[in-house]
């Protein structure tokens, strides 16, 4: 408290200075120093009286032999030195500001090549003494941003720039910039100069050589130029930075000029070699063979060992920090939970960071397939080298961990050669990843729709069917318990390399004891793929599962949707219902997919159609078990022979719209079938 109380009290002091030496003495118009040679050494600390008419501050310093130190190896500290008397920029309070030019040789001696100390700048100031900025590595000594700026507004500065700032809007680190009432360049440069033949040469700031720099204000204009150029090298015709800026509501009438600069973590000597300013007119030019000769270093540096001692433990200490914040990083970005449920299949959980470097971290460009649910990605597991497809389950899914736990606990302990493989999963977080047997060939919805670039012969297409007849059967009656598959489509059919069908996705999947009543719950399925049954009471059965197989049947045969709307006549046709038309009519072979060619066998196209319609009965106990339509697909049994009115009496019939109206009437969803009715009106 007692310092910040001393610091406004001397700064109040230096401004009341400043004022009375602005009233009792007449104002300059131009100076010129050749060097700054004193006859024993000029060092003052916040004096006002010298024989150079300079008031130092901070670690500036006059040397011997003439140089004015702006600072030296000493490092986070601040350099300032003005000249004391005031200079008149007005010929009244509330004129305009009269042109001005200043010219300086200055040097930045940097002790790495690389790095160096802040800058230098040349400041009109309405005080000639500056607040010492706190962070001097951001400021350049020129505000301090925990005091009052009321006595340091109104400045204009020109800053030759060697740190690269982003805040402050710097180009890079070696950049020149004309800065009026903040750190803000309103116009910079890279450092350099234009020779005559308009050509651009760089010049290093901080190399240590000796450089000349020109500040020109035209009153009139109000054109402000900022031009540089190597040492003993005249002035280019073009500037380097150039603007047009009305000084006049920036400088008062009586300025105080000058120049400031500032070290950071690395020692840097900012050195003035010769000053000339002028106002109303042009600066005189140096006499650059009296000026003081510098070819750079540090005249006190610390030891060497020192230095070591120093600086290697805290590059350990930095080092040990980086790699546990690293380690720390990577904890949380690979890190996944354990709960109770979860211990009896450890065995089968995998690592997040084995997904994440198997599928290259989650890239579109590995991406199988989207859905509800999330997206599927392929990848190739970092030791085995095996490609696997990593279903990760998104937060705003309607399947959740539920449905999660349900396909771990079903899929995760079955094996038959027509289901796909789970070969693991993994919990992080909130996300959701199962882990599966890569099938090279995609799902079977895109080899029936929508133009397929490959088309499936009937061989494949039976060799599919049967395979799913097979895992279905196996889930019903052929596993320790009753597997209901709820949501049998097609793009829930996988193909292997051998296009064989492997039934997937089993995150709607139920359990139950064999020969016990499923319990009933909500809806859940594909629309279209839904059986009557299931939309009306909402208990899952093994024939639910059979009535879906039967639409898939239907569907891998005739290359349809289960629900499809013509877009000319907007009519809503349900698969079943266009199959019965054919069969009703005594033609059930014009239902098949015209893509199937010509060598099938016609009798088996036929009992396939019949068997879809069949296991899609509007009566559940009406339809066939899939023992039984395992064996009618082997040819191990022959099909009953019946007519379509046998399958569907005109009281079971569901006409396209009277169909969709009456499962409206069964699942309160009215919205979903006046969509589908108005084809999308």
């Amino acid at each position: 408290m007692f310092v910040k109380l001393l610091t406004i009290v001397f700064f109040f002091l230096v401004s009341l200075l400043s004022q009375l030496l602005k009233s009792s003495s007449q104002s300059l118009d131009n100076f010129i120093y050749n060097g700054f040679s004193s006859p024993n050494g000029f060092r003052s600390l916040d004096s006002v009286h010298s024989p150079l008419n300079i008031t130092l501050q901070g670690i500036a310093t006059v040397t011997p032999t003439g140089l004015l130190m702006l600072t030296n190896s000493t490092r986070h500290e601040t350099g300032h030195a003005f000249y004391n008397q005031p200079i008149r920029f007005k010929d009244s309070p509330n004129g305009t500001a009269s042109s001005f030019s200043t010219t300086f040789v200055f040097s930045i001696h940097a002790e790495l090549d690389t790095l160096s100390g802040h800058g230098i700048a040349f400041v009109v100031a309405p005080n000639f003494v500056l607040p010492v900025a706190n962070s001097s590595s951001e400021h350049l000594g020129l505000f301090n941003p925990n005091i009052a700026r009321n006595g340091t507004t109104d400045i204009f500065a020109v800053k030759f720039n060697t740190i690269h700032s982003t805040e402050h809007s710097d180009i890079n680190d070696n950049t020149i910039g004309i800065d009026i009432n903040g750190l803000y360049s309103v116009k910079s440069s890279q450092a350099g100069y234009w020779n005559e033949t308009g050509q651009f040469f760089d010049i290093t700031l901080n190399s240590g050589d000796r450089m000349q720099a020109w500040v020109d204000y035209d009153g009139v204009t109000h054109q402000i130029n900022v031009t540089m150029a190597p040492f003993n090298h005249d002035k280019p015709t073009k500037p380097l930075v150039s603007t047009v800026r009305d000084l006049s509501p920036v400088l008062l009438q009586d300025m105080f000029v000058g120049f400031s600069s500032s070290t950071g973590s690395v020692w840097s000597e900012h050195v003035v070699l010769g000053w000339s300013f002028r106002v109303k007119g042009k600066a005189y030019p140096l006499d650059l063979q009296r000026l003081p000769e510098y070819s750079g270093g540090f005249g006190n540096p610390p030891p060497p060992s020192l230095f070591i001692v120093v600086s290697v433990p805290l590059m350990v200490i930095f080092l040990l920090i980086f790699l546990v914040g690293l380690i720390f990083r990577r904890d949380r970005k690979f890190g996944e939970e354990l709960e109770d449920w979860e211990t009896e299949f450890k065995k089968n959980r995998l690592k997040f960071k084995d997904l994440y470097s198997a599928t290259e971290g989650f890239k579109d460009k590995d991406v199988l397939g989207s859905g509800g649910f999330g997206s599927v990605y392929k990848g190739i597991m970092p030791k085995t080298k095996k490609e696997i497809a990593v279903k990760r389950v998104s937060n705003q899914s309607k399947q959740g961990l539920k449905e999660f736990v349900s396909e771990i606990v079903t899929i995760g302990r079955m094996s038959h050669r027509n289901l796909v493989p789970l070969l693991g999963y993994c919990r992080r977080e909130k996300e959701l990843l199962l882990v599966y047997d890569y099938m090279p060939n995609g799902s079977l919805d895109k080899y029936l729709h929508s133009s397929p670039e490959v088309t499936l012969d009937w061989k494949q297409r039976i060799t599919i069917v049967k395979g799913v007849a097979s895992a279905l059967f196996y889930l019903h009656e052929d596993w320790e318990q009753v597997v209901i598959h709820r949501d049998i489509k097609s793009s829930n059919v996988l193909l292997d390399a051998e296009y064989n069908g492997r039934l997937g996705d089993f995150g709607l999947a139920r359990l139950c004891g064999h020969g016990t009543d499923p319990q009933t719950s909500h809806v859940a399925g594909t629309w279209g793929y839904l059986a009557p049954d299931h939309m009306r009471t909402g208990k899952t059965t093994t024939a639910t599962d059979v009535f879906s197989f039967g639409v898939l049947l239907l569907e891998v045969v005739c290359g349809r949707r289960p629900i499809e709307i013509h877009n000319e006549s907007c009519e809503t046709v349900l698969l079943v219902d266009w199959v019965f038309g054919f069969w009703s009519e005594g033609n059930i072979l014009d239902a098949k997919d015209p893509n199937l060619g010509t060598e099938f066998d016609q009798r088996e196209v036929e009992m396939v159609l019949k068997l879809g319609f069949w296991c899609s009965h509007f009566n559940p106990e009406a339809r066939p078990t899939m023992r039984q339509v395992l064996h009618y697909l082997s040819r191990d049994s022959m099909l009953p022979d019946f007519s379509p009115l046998d399958l569907r009496g005109s009281e079971m019939m569901l006409g396209t719209h009277q169909g969709l109206s009456m499962i409206s009437m069964f699942t309160g969803e009215s919205s979903m079938v006046d969509s589908v009715l108005s084809c999308g009106r």
